[in-house]
Formats: C-alpha cells, structure tokens, sequence
C-alpha cells in the first residue's frame, strides 16, 4: 500500500519539492525566528555571547567568564575585616574596664600578682620594646624595602615603606593621650605614678616589628621563609609582653589593650599593603593580554 503524498496547501496546487511558506504561518527557520535548529535568535542576536564579550563580575564571583582570578575578593577580605573591627571593640571594652574601675580590674590584679617576679632577664626581655631597639629595627627594612622597590621599576615602591612610618609615628599620637586620660596607676613594683594603661612598650615592639614582618613578606618566595619571618616577630612581641609583666612593668590588661590596639593597625596596614600589591601585579607586562 503506498502512502498518499500529504498535500502541500490544496489539493489542486499539489506540486512535488519542498513545502512552501504561506503567509500567517510562523516563520519557525528564517533568520532572526527563535526555533529549535535556528542558528539566530528571535533578537537578531546569536545564540550564544561571544567569548571576548563576556564580563566578569568585580568580585570574581565563581561562574564568570573570562576566567575567574581565584577566589572572590570580598571572600578574601573578611577575614582581614573581622580582624580589624574585633581588636577595635575588645581594646575600647577594656578601656571602659580601666575608666570605670570595672570587674575585669580585680581579675587583672590577681592575675599580677601570681605572675610578677622581676629579675634580670625578664627586663631584658622588656628591653626589646624600647624605641631605641625596635624603631631602628623598622628604619633598617623600609630602608631596604625602598631600594628592593625601587631598584626592580616597582609602581608606587614608595607607598609600603611610607605607610609604614606612619604607622610608626601614629603610635606615640595614639597612645600618649590614652594613658593621659585613663590614668591608670602601675603595678606595686614600680614607683607611684599614673598612665601606665596601655602598654606603651608593648605596642611599639608591634607595630615596629609587625610593620618590618608586613614589608618584607612580599619579597619571600619562600613559604619557608615567611613562616619563619612570622614566627621571629610573633616571638619578639611576646617576649616583651612576658617581660613587661613579669618585671612589672605593666599590668596584663595594659598589655592585652596594646595588642588588640596594634592589631587592628597592622590589619588596616596589610589591607593597604594587598591592595598595593594587587594594583602593582595588574600593571606588569606579564598581566596584561594586549600588545606593549
């Protein structure tokens, strides 16, 4: 049995080839019709948006294209920001503590006293947060960092090593008026006198050598290296902090409001510092696709 041909329109216009577009039917295949097997879209646009015409979210947001330069950046930054504003709060709640002769004193009293020995080593120790001994310390590595900067064609070399003294100077102008105002008198070991609250010493061996680790970091391929860079300046700020408190120097709460002082500094310093060196990697000739 064969298959009677399907008319193409009426009967009396049955003609062989290919079916013929009427008038009012949609154009399902013709340029610029959305259709399954249409190389165009409805739009006059086609399928697909070019590669090179694709943008990337300014994050970086994982799914982008262009590739996507690792991870996000706001991912990165929080982190860095809940380091800056947790120190800030902690260090203006022990300074309420200090000011309204709070609880948190009669802790910090016992806690002297079981930990105050003073002896000869234990001032040495305090010693290492003398500016004489830790601001040349940060003089010598901007010095250097400077040159290293300088020396390689580095866009903006001089910002590092200039926020870096900044810092620096800013210590003195942050702290002196805190002790004025708090007013806190030192331990029982040291001679009657007031504004011992925060620890001056404690926060110049930081910020100092916090500052010197910050600036050099960049410089070290080596993750050996930086580890170790690190882990000296960590263990030259406690030292100073073990010795400040166990010569008697200072109470531990001075000490403790140093710290959290000094750490939202040196993240503010390192937020700097990253975008800098963000900026300086976007700008090299290896980064960028066009032609130099």
């Amino acid at each position: 049995m064969r298959d009677t041909p399907r008319p193409q329109g009426t009967v009396g216009d049955f003609r062989p080839g290919p079916p013929q577009l009427r008038p009012g039917r949609a154009l399902a295949h013709t340029t610029g019709a959305s259709g399954s097997g249409s190389p165009h879209r409805s739009d006059g646009r086609s399928p697909q948006t070019p590669r090179g015409a694709r943008h990337s979210d300014p994050d970086g947001r994982p799914g982008t294209t262009p590739p996507v330069p690792g991870r996000p950046t706001s991912f990165l930054l929080l982190p860095l920001a809940g380091l800056l504003g947790l120190p800030a709060l902690l260090f203006a709640l022990i300074t309420w503590q200090v000011v309204a002769h709070g609880p948190l004193l009669r802790l910090d009293s016992r806690l002297s006293s079981a930990l105050v020995h003073p002896d000869r080593f234990s001032e040495l120790l305090s010693d290492l947060g003398n500016m004489p001994v830790a601001v040349p310390v940060l003089v010598l590595v901007i010095g250097y960092v400077a040159w290293r900067g300088r020396s390689t064609g580095t866009d903006r070399w001089w910002l590092p090593p200039t926020a870096a003294a900044v810092l620096m100077a800013l210590v003195p102008a942050i702290i002196v008026p805190v002790k004025d105002w708090t007013a806190r008198p030192g331990t029982p070991v040291v001679p009657p006198a007031v504004g011992y609250f925060p620890s001056g010493h404690t926060a110049t061996a930081a910020i100092a050598y916090g500052s010197a680790t910050l600036l050099l970091l960049p410089w070290l391929h080596s993750r050996a290296a930086r580890r170790t860079l690190v882990a000296v300046c960590a263990t030259l700020v406690l030292a100073v902090s073990y010795g400040l408190v166990r010569r008697g120097y200072h109470w531990p709460l001075d000490v403790a409001a140093s710290w959290c002082l000094c750490t939202a500094l040196l993240t503010a310093l390192r937020l700097l510092l990253t975008r800098s060196t963000r900026r300086n990697s976007a700008g090299t000739p290896s980064s960028r696709t066009g032609p130099s």
